[in-house]
């Protein structure tokens, strides 16, 4: 059975639109722009980092960050960006007793606002930066393992990307669910992997109550 969710971060819960936008202006480049690199750089299978190294080579991510932050200009999320379904999916869950939690690859700021905004919805919230390691590295999921109070088989871990949720969730053990939305998912939809990894494929979280009570009774 099912018994706890833990949810992907960015383009699961949070819609990166926004901040992206604000990226391509740290770069001075016309935000259409920008985002027909990120979609090709998606699509060839590279890392979206690569993106920044485009337009800027030898672009440092970490240091770029502090400078926007020493600007005035940090990264940022808010109540604003999340998706339109995690808040009444988040609460149908809990109601149904199911156990909660948020993991991604996220910074000790962005740490900080999902606490902000999600501590009083969830039972756990931890970043690649808590723990000193990043997905896809199985040692991520391992942590989060770790945190859940079920046995590894009993988690569903939602994500929008096969390469980075989908694929190293299931071979740590646990069940998954690839949400289509976002850059990554939208291209990566019809795929093989995509197709046969995950234990569901939903189009909104207000659909995993839904899965997660028939997976549940089939399994009784």
């Amino acid at each position: 059975m099912i018994r706890a969710v833990v949810f992907d971060v960015g383009e699961c819960l949070v819609d990166e639109t926004r901040e992206y936008g604000t990226w391509a202006d740290w770069l001075e480049v016309p935000r259409h722009t920008f985002h027909a690199m990120f979609g090709a750089v998606i699509a060839q299978g590279r890392d979206y980092r690569e993106v920044f190294q485009e337009f800027r080579p030898g672009f440092d991510l970490y240091g770029e960050r502090e400078k926007r932050a020493a600007a005035g200009q940090p990264e940022t999320f808010g109540e604003e960006d999340l998706y339109a379904d995690v808040r009444p999916a988040l609460a149908q869950l809990r109601a149904d007793g199911v156990w909660l939690g948020i993991a991604g690859n996220q910074t000790v700021r962005a740490g900080r606002i999902l606490r902000e905004l999600f501590s009083d919805d969830v039972d756990l919230i931890g970043t690649s930066d808590d723990w000193g390691a990043s997905k896809p590295d199985l040692e991520f999921f391992k942590r989060v393992a770790a945190a859940v109070p079920f046995d590894v088989g009993e988690i569903l871990y939602v994500g929008d990307r096969c390469d980075n949720d989908i694929r190293p969730a299931r071979e740590a053990g646990m069940h998954t669910a690839l949400v289509h939305r976002g850059p990554w998912a939208t291209i990566q939809w019809e795929s093989p992997e995509a197709r046969e990894l995950p234990t569901f494929r939903v189009k909104s979280l207000l659909e995993l109550p839904v899965v997660i009570g028939e997976f549940n009774d089939s399994a009784r």
